[in-house]
Formats: C-alpha cells, sequence, structure tokens
C-alpha cells in the first residue's frame, strides 16, 4: 500500500453526520489501528511496532498516560497492552513519511500557513534541521552546531534571562525533563510553561490543598477491586481507550460505574472489548449505570447537593454514613464544610446542574452504599473559572466516606498525555518549591533562580507585551494547543526567534518569530544510541509508576539527535565546557542523568536500579500509602469550604465547551473520522441540542459562525455546520484546535490560570 502524504487538505465541503454510536471499540476499532498502521508504516512494521508497545522490553506509549499492570499487584500485561489511539500515535511517529529541505524548498512558509493541522501533521516526519532567516520566504538546511550556536547567541543577547520562555510538551522523558528543567535554570529563570497548565494544573491545585500531594491516590488495581466508580467530565473511549477495560473488569467483579457528563459518550455506555469473544462477536459490556447528562460546569453544584445528602442521613442514622473516626482523625475544616452544605439552596442545584432531584439523591445513595469508592475525572472539570473548588468538592465526597489511602477507593484525575506527569516530577514546573530548588543548587553548585516564572497563559502576555522575545519548545504545538488563537499568534511572531524541538511538522513551525528554528528529534520508537552505548529513558504515568522505555526502531534519518542530546549541546554552546553541569557525561550515558535525578528529586533514590525492575517502581504517596496528610497546612487533609457557583448564559446564548475528535490525540490531528459521534470527512462541526436549535430558530445541517463573547469584545470562528446532538440543554461543543480561537486569554480557572475551555459563552450567527 502506498504511504504517500495527502495531497489536497480538507474540504469541509464533503463533511458527512449520521447517527452517532451507542457503544465503542470492537472490531471497527481493531480495523481502524491496523489501517492506520498500514497506510503510514506498512503491514510488516505495524506488526512489529505494536507488539512492543507498552511491553516491559518496549517503549511507552507516546499517546496518554494510562498505567500498564504490575506483576506486584498480581496483574498480567496482555499481548496487545493498546488501544486504537495508541496505534494510531505510533502509526504517526514510526511513519515512512518524510519532510526534507526538499519539502522546504517547495513549500514557502505563505503556503504552509494557509494548510490545515492534519494536512502538515500527515506529512511525515522531520529529517534535518532547518532555519528559517529574518525575512526569508522559505526553511532551509542549517548544521546542528550553527542551529546551537544561534539559538545561544540569541540568549545570551537577552538583556535579562526572564525574556526566554522554554514550553515542554508531556512526551519528554524524565531525563531529557530533568536535563531541560537544569538547563534552564542555570540560564537564570523559572520560565517552564508547560502543557500541564492548560490540563490537570486545576487538578494539583486542589488536591494539593485537600490532600498534600498533586496527585491521584489510587493504582490500576484499585480500580479494578472498587464498589463504585464516578466518571467525571471524561471520555475514556476517545481520549484514554484503555480505562474502558479496567471499567469492564470493575463491572465483572459488581462495581457500579456512574458517568457525570453534558454529551452522552459512546465507550460509557457499552464496551466491545475487541480482546474478547463478547467484544468480538456478542453485545460487549454495559458500562455506566447511572448517566448524569449534567449542565456544563454544574458538577460543583452537584458534589456539594450529594454532601449535603450525606450529611442529613448521617443526621438521621449517626455512624451509618460518614466515615467519622477517619473525619476525627484524618481531617480539618469538617465543621465549616458541613454548615456551608447544609445551607445549601437546592434551587440553585436544579438551575445549575439540570439534574432531577431524584436522580441526584440516587447517586448519593450509591455513594453512600459504596465501600470502595474511585472518583475519576479529567479536562470536562479542570477546565472551568470555578475548576479548583469543584475539584476540592470531589475530595470532600471522598473524605466524608474515608475513601482516601484504602484499597479500591482514591482519587484519580486521569492525565491524557505521556509523562506529563513527570515532567512535573523532574522539575517542570515555574513554581517549583524550595526544597527541590535548594537540592537542585547543591547537588550541580550553580546559583537557582527563585522568582516564579510564566505559566502558558502569562507566557503568551509576556510576549504580547515584548517581554518575551526567545521562545524554545519541547515537543508539542504551542500554537494550536493555547487559547486565543489569534492573540497567541500575534504574539509569537512577535519574538526575536522561536525554536521547535519536533519530530513532525504542525503549525507552531508556520507560527513564527522574526527567526525560526526546527530541530528534529528521536521518536519514543527510536533506538537512541549514544557514545556510551544504546540509551533507555523513564516516563511516569497517571498513578504515579515509574518505568523504562526502549525504542526499537531504526532512526528516521541519521541526522536526527535525542531530546537528551539536543539538550546537551545546546547547553554547552550556551555555557561552555567548563559549566559546572557535566554536559557531555550526561549525553553520553543517560545512567550519569539518573543518578542526580536519584540525589534530587524525592522519592526517586536508587533510581538507576529501580527503574531496571520489571514494572519500575512507584514513587511514595503519603495519603495512599499512609493515610498521612504532611503536605497540607495542617497536616490533615482538608475540607474545602466554597460557595456555590455555575457558568449561566443571557438569551440567545449558549455554553460552548472544546473537546477532541475520535480520530486525534491533543492537537495531532489522525484523521476526519469521529466516528462515535457520526461525524466523517471533516472538523468544523458544532454540536448543539435540537431543542436549543427549535428556539434560536436555526436548522440542523446551516453552517453557522460561532461568536464568544467577553469583556473586551467578541471573537469569532467562522463557518462551522450545525449538528443536532443530545447534549444537554443551554450547552454545546465543538473540536479544538478550530474552536480554541473563541477562548478568550484572560478567560481562566482562578488559583491555576488554566484557559477556561468548557466554559465558552457564544452565539451563532449565521455563516
Amino acid at each position: 500500500m502506498a504511504r504517500h502524504a495527502p495531497e489536497h487538505d480538507v474540504d469541509e465541503n464533503q463533511l458527512e453526520v449520521g447517527k452517532p454510536k451507542e457503544w465503542a471499540a470492537g472490531l471497527p476499532g481493531v480495523a481502524a489501528s491496523l489501517r492506520r498502521g498500514f497506510e503510514q508504516m506498512g503491514a510488516g512494521r505495524t506488526v512489529r511496532t505494536l507488539r512492543l508497545l507498552n511491553q516491559r522490553e518496549g517503549y511507552d506509549c507516546p499517546g496518554c498516560a494510562w498505567p500498564e499492570p504490575r506483576e506486584s499487584d498480581g496483574e498480567h500485561r496482555k499481548f496487545a497492552e493498546f488501544c486504537e489511539n495508541g496505534a494510531k500515535a505510533v502509526a504517526e511517529e514510526a511513519t515512512k513519511r518524510r519532510v526534507g529541505p526538499e519539502f522546504f524548498a517547495t513549500h514557502s512558509i505563505a503556503d504552509l500557513a494557509d494548510k490545515s493541522d492534519y494536512w502538515l501533521g500527515q506529512q511525515g516526519r522531520l529529517t534535518q534541521p532547518m532555519v528559517l532567516r529574518e525575512g526569508a520566504t522559505h526553511y532551509e538546511p542549517i548544521s546542528w552546531d550553527d542551529a546551537f550556536a544561534l539559538t545561544a547567541e540569541k540568549l545570551r543577547g537577552l538583556a535579562d534571562p526572564n525574556e526566554a520562555i522554554f514550553y515542554t510538551s508531556g512526551r519528554t522523558s524524565n531525563e531529557a525533563a530533568f536535563l531541560y528543567q537544569l538547563l534552564v535554570r542555570s540560564f537564570g529563570t523559572n520560565n517552564l510553561p508547560d502543557c500541564s497548565n492548560m490540563c490537570h494544573e486545576s487538578s494539583g491545585a486542589a488536591l494539593s490543598a485537600s490532600t498534600g500531594i498533586g496527585k491521584g491516590t489510587v493504582s490500576l488495581a484499585d480500580i479494578h477491586e472498587a464498589d463504585l466508580i464516578v466518571v467525571i467530565g471524561q471520555n475514556p473511549g476517545t481520549n484514554h481507550p484503555r480505562m474502558l477495560s479496567a471499567l469492564e473488569r470493575a463491572k465483572a467483579k459488581g462495581a457500579k460505574v456512574i458517568a457525570v457528563n453534558p454529551l452522552p459518550e459512546a465507550g460509557l455506555l457499552r464496551f466491545k472489548n475487541p480482546q474478547n469473544v463478547r467484544g468480538v462477536v456478542g453485545k460487549g459490556s454495559p458500562l455506566a449505570d447511572e448517566f448524569c447528562q449534567i449542565r456544563l460546569g454544574g458538577d460543583l453544584a452537584l458534589f456539594q447537593a450529594i454532601g449535603n445528602l450525606l450529611l442529613r442521613w448521617e443526621d438521621a442514622a449517626p455512624g451509618t454514613v460518614l466515615d467519622t473516626g477517619f473525619i476525627e482523625k484524618s481531617t480539618h475544616d469538617f465543621a465549616d464544610y458541613a454548615k456551608q452544605v447544609r445551607a445549601l439552596d437546592w434551587a440553585e442545584v436544579d438551575r445549575a446542574t439540570g439534574l432531577a432531584r431524584e436522580q441526584i439523591a440516587k447517586v448519593a445513595g450509591m455513594i453512600a452504599e459504596s465501600e470502595r469508592t474511585v472518583y475519576c475525572w479529567a479536562m470536562g472539570l479542570t477546565q472551568h473559572k470555578h475548576a479548583v473548588p469543584t475539584i476540592q468538592e470531589v475530595a470532600n465526597l471522598a473524605l466524608l466516606r474515608g475513601m482516601v489511602g484504602k484499597p479500591g477507593a482514591g482519587l484519580c484525575p486521569v492525565r491524557g498525555h505521556s509523562n506529563v506527569q513527570g515532567d512535573r516530577t523532574m522539575g517542570i514546573w515555574e513554581k517549583m518549591p524550595e526544597p527541590f530548588l535548594a537540592a537542585l543548587e547543591t547537588e550541580f553548585g550553580i546559583p537557582v533562580p527563585r522568582q516564579h516564572g510564566f505559566d502558558v497563559v502569562d507566557s503568551i502576555r509576556a510576549m504580547r507585551d515584548g517581554q518575551g522575545k526567545v521562545f524554545f519548545a519541547v515537543g508539542g504545538n504551542f500554537a494550536s494547543a493555547t487559547p486565543d488563537t489569534e492573540l497567541t499568534e500575534r504574539a509569537l511572531r512577535s519574538c526575536e526567534l522561536t525554536v521547535h524541538v519536533s519530530t513532525k511538522l504542525n503549525r507552531s513551525h508556520v507560527v513564527h518569530g522574526r527567526t525560526a528554528l526546527i530541530l528534529p528529534t528521536l521518536g519514543r520508537t527510536e533506538r537512541d544510541v549514544q557514545a556510551g552505548g544504546e540509551q533507555f529513558v523513564t516516563v511516569e504515568d497517571s498513578m504515579s509508576a515509574v518505568h523504562a522505555s526502549r525504542g526499537r526502531l531504526a532512526p528516521a534519518s541519521e541526522h536526527l539527535l535525542s531530546e537528551v542530546a539536543i539538550l546537551c549541546r545546546l547547553a554547552r554552546a550556551l555555557f561552555g565546557e567548563e559549566h559546572p553541569v557535566p554536559w557531555r557525561e550526561f549525553e553520553r550515558d543517560y545512567d550519569a542523568i539518573r543518578d542526580r535525578i536519584a540525589r534530587v528529586v524525592p522519592g526517586c533514590e536508587d533510581y538507576n536500579a529501580r527503574v531496571r525492575e520489571p514494572d519500575g517502581f512507584v514513587l511514595p504517596n503519603p495519603p495512599r500509602d499512609s493515610r498521612e496528610f504532611t503536605g497540607t497546612l495542617t497536616g490533615k487533609a482538608m475540607f474545602g469550604v466554597n460557595e456555590l457557583e455555575y457558568p449561566t448564559v443571557g438569551e440567545g446564548r449558549l455554553l460552548l465547551q472544546t473537546l477532541r475528535s475520535h480520530d486525534q490525540y491533543n492537537t495531532t490531528i489522525y484523521g476526519l473520522s469521529d466516528r462515535y459521534r457520526g461525524v466523517e470527512d471533516g472538523r468544523r462541526v458544532v454540536f448543539v441540542n435540537p431543542a436549543d436549535l427549535t428556539d434560536l430558530g436555526i436548522a440542523d445541517g446551516e453552517l453557522v459562525d460561532l461568536v464568544s463573547e467577553w469583556s473586551d469584545g467578541d471573537r469569532r470562528a467562522e463557518r462551522f455546520r450545525v449538528v443536532g446532538y443530545p447534549t444537554a440543554r443551554g450547552c454545546a461543543a465543538a473540536y479544538f484546535p478550530e474552536a480554541n480561537a473563541l477562548v478568550p486569554l484572560d478567560s481562566v480557572a482562578r488559583t491555576s490560570n488554566t484557559p477556561a475551555s468548557k466554559a465558552i459563552v457564544v452565539r451563532l450567527e449565521r455563516a
């Protein structure tokens, strides 16, 4: 089968809309996985590559961060330990398509700027370093030495290190992440925005306040052993499909599942597991026992309402509902929380949630009866103005019933990107705590800055205002991942230099500074051979397990360098060979990096030996391991005391959320098939409840402009096809990155500063 990139871009006139599916995966998932593999890699390469995906002797999936089974928990990995989206992610990275100097000679920047994210990504792997010089119309080849010299010269020429911004994607390995933050802090700044700022930053802020650690408190085995799993603001069928297998296993043991979401998601309705007979020829497994179709942003009200009922039932039958022993011994502020929630205005709950009180009572009863409850959530909670208090209310429910630090129970923010959690553990954060910075300073004998740096939103503001002059990104697609697209692109174009360490072409390469560099790097699937021999890297999954990842494919080009090598060589060009950090040694042998990680990063003692264990090791987590909450202000788990709040809109307006198609992962567009929602061959669609369309006088299938309303003016995304869809009343949805243009830069979650991409007030205007 030919493996050529598409010659033509997306034609939205070809878009077709059918009926949404009521189940996920099955044979269509297998067929889609194989088809993409064969198209990009060929049959033989597909088999060789997928066989090693998420296996101990292979490499970690470059897609999501869902964990693998651990032998120490009595779990066993399947022969095919991957999902459809994981297979697509590997096909994208291991593709035989190439983007070399001849491609850039053919395509000018102006030509590429008119292409869609899908077309750009489908062209293939980058093969050589490229430079776009000031005033030039085309990228041209540049040697690695000259690229590092150019970058170092620009950085040294800044008036202040804080004029440089260093972004990171979650696909960076632990070793590269540790070196990256070390390079940046050696340079003199904490400007380390990362993709966490746009996804689970709200979870980290809320959990740090509630339990003392910004990570979840469960293992995969806990999911399997739970009596009740509450899945909130999450679409596992598309975003992390292997979670469906875990839910299916828990259901087989008698667990119940509650789904809370504005849209019905096929994977939570019924799962046809392609690895068993029931999933191939049978009806599959129904998953959600209760579906709460909540209005966008009404979750805080729902959780307070459940808390209100639990308290009332405890009053009626003392000692039968709440875990009073745990509350008295291990928590703080229960009385203030109880006073707040007892005074709940149920009329406000009705308006906020759109749910029947009978359903809320039923869900509260399921929570009251469960002895082992796991709460899972994702972007549907984290990307609201009131995201942090909402997640605190989830934690409050867990604390009321003592569902932290016991088997089969806990809090589970489901990270959506491989190793995004590991990046943070390794120091990729603009506000790392003092003990980490002090340990770094002591270990390497370098001064480490203490002033907090820019997160993603503040980085955009800094570039917009001329305070950010060099933008350096390891991975990711900043231009397409961020809010307020027009403003963000203007900010990036105002930079003196933009540098992207990338595997594939994306939008950020054509939204460039006055000078721009593309530095091509090895992918997760490729062999990494340095002067010290063949290397491996490590990653951390969403449940704090750290393990090795070894690429097996030959590199896509002889000119590629690993992320570690790129950072080490840049550091030598920037600081010179006499710098206290042994950059040359780190590039030669990654064990040398891990030895330093062991001495700097808490919980990583004896790192080199422990990551060589078959399943690696699990980082310490006091709330999970021993019900200790030493990281909070009081040394106890903290009940959050929050005012009831929820978004409201005026007449003729809708509340819009951005979301993924089934055929994409973050900003990477694999194809144009969102088969679970019935959308094919296009992406510019807006999902609206049919009753709302009637009220608005707009017909299903019409073309509309989406216009978001904010205090500084309107933002417009043009020509979206209206799709009548069973979403919650008053709510709508559209894909990102196409709808990111509607998210105002200043519309953010309090405390976390995460863009509020799930609560955009819009009106529909006929195109």
